[in-house]
């Protein structure tokens, strides 16, 4: 692996890390209704291709999300397989979403003009 190749997996690394938090918490407030870990890693690839490869990086947040109150979760038996654990947002997560969504623009905002003036 290149010394190039090695800095951008840290740069996606270090960026992902929020971002599927904050995808999650946008996917599972655009639900109707609570979903489990395929559900919402399948609507990820469908609405944004580029958090796609982020499967096995779900359950770890979708776990630590939960801890914090952000999703509620329940666990339901499936009639094809074992039991699926469902999530649903919480108004502490909406509340979240929305700051964070903020949080996100900001930074987003700035750093596109930046990069929009080098071209």
């Amino acid at each position: 692996m290149s010394e190039s190749d090695a800095c951008l997996r840290k740069f996606q690394k270090e960026l992902s890390a929020g971002t599927v938090s904050l995808a999650l918490l946008a996917v599972l407030a655009q639900a109707d209704a609570p979903l489990y870990g395929y559900l919402i890693a399948k609507r990820l690839e469908r609405l944004g291709g580029v958090l796609s490869g982020t499967h096995s990086a779900l359950y770890p947040v979708l776990r630590n999300l939960d801890g914090a109150g952000l999703p509620h979760s329940h666990v339901e038996p499936s009639a094809s397989g074992p039991p699926r654990r469902y999530y649903r947002i919480t108004q502490t997560g909406r509340d979240c979403l929305r700051d964070w969504s903020a949080a996100w623009r900001a930074p987003r905002d700035s750093v596109d003009a930046v990069l929009e003036g080098t071209h």
